[in-house]
């Protein structure tokens, strides 16, 4: 919808598919105008070949991109459209929480399967509109594409963030806490497609609390954390006893023999937070009762679990794409 255009990828040679093609554009561009008049707005929306958006003085633009694609991300045949269009989202506004950044506008593009196209597009704007609305975020354009193909949705979104002052992956000090902002594992229990981003607790965070790094768990607890002390060149050591693990994780471990630690370690899809802390502003936490500080921050690479028998290397783990996914994390003896 790039914005007034859509882009039909449909092989429509005869004259009467081409018709339907383009009464269906222009009754769904018509039908999403209307929906959208209750969000905010930018300087020139919808209507256009592209959008306009006004950047307030003093902040930088955080742009982040994200797809999630039938087969790999939900099962179309058995998971609600609505709840599909609000993972799209809320995968995205999960990195824009990472960063610590204020979703503004969203461009949604949806890769249709010719079949019953109209219906997968409405149904999946439902839930996209449902999570732009909660999160104060207006839909400034996109595109479609109708093919012989699985439903694909990609959305970019921009957020702003006063300049110099994102969160990043690198920041992490030796001495730091590292603290997560819920429980975690298990996600595939159905979580997965209802995540809650944080980015209210992220915007809270700023005026309180000195952030030094930050990464969103989309991945896994253990594998993302890896991710963090490499961009920062430091290691962690992990007190598994007071990770928060997610009800859905002991479920999920009844079904896969597998035990709720390690469904937290590595299962992902959380759509938590993983934040470096100053331990002098561990205290503050007091008015964020949901964060928890699981280890710490060491000089030493790699992830460390500490034990009654002393510190055991831990093996990251989660998903990795294009690879199959990985066992869970555990010490290694």
């Amino acid at each position: 919808m790039s914005t007034k255009r859509v882009i039909i990828l449909w092989q429509a040679s005869h004259p009467t598919q081409r018709l339907c093609v383009a009464a269906m554009e222009q009754s769904f561009l018509a039908w999403l105008r209307g929906r959208t008049r209750s969000l905010p707005s930018v300087a020139v929306g919808i209507g256009d070949d592209a959008a306009v958006i006004d950047i307030p003085v003093g902040t930088q633009l955080v742009a982040t991109s994200d797809a999630i694609i039938d087969g790999v991300d939900f099962i179309g045949t058995s998971h609600a459209l609505i709840d599909i269009g609000w993972k799209a989202m809320a995968v995205n506004l999960s990195d824009i929480a990472a960063m610590g950044a204020t979703p503004i506008s969203a461009i949604v593009t949806l890769s249709l399967p010719s079949e019953h196209a109209t219906r997968l597009a409405a149904g999946v704007y439902e839930g996209i509109l449902q999570a732009a609305m909660e999160f104060g975020v207006s839909i400034s354009g996109g595109d479609l594409s109708v093919y012989d193909g699985p439903l694909a949705i990609s959305i970019t979104l921009l957020g702003t963030v006063p300049t110099g002052t994102a969160w990043l992956r690198s920041g992490a000090r030796e001495g730091d806490a590292v603290v997560v902002t819920g429980p975690v594992g298990g996600s595939l229990m159905g979580r997965h497609l209802r995540p809650q981003p944080r980015v209210r607790e992220a915007l809270a965070l700023r005026e309180t609390i000195k952030i030094h790094a930050a990464i969103d768990i989309s991945d896994g607890l253990s594998l993302d954390l890896d991710r963090l002390c490499a961009a920062s060149g430091i290691g962690a050591e992990l007190d598994i006893a007071r990770i928060p693990v997610h009800e859905d994780a002991i479920q999920r471990g009844i079904q896969s023999g597998r035990t709720p630690i390690e469904h937290a370690l590595g299962d992902g899809e959380d759509f938590e937070l993983i934040l470096a802390i100053a331990n002098e502003d561990l205290s503050k936490l007091d008015s964020f009762p949901e964060l928890v500080p699981i280890g710490t921050f060491v000089g030493r690479t790699g992830l460390w679990s500490q034990s009654d028998t002393g510190l055991r290397r831990l093996s990251p783990s989660g998903f990795i794409h294009g690879e199959k996914r990985a066992q869970e994390a555990k010490p290694k003896t």
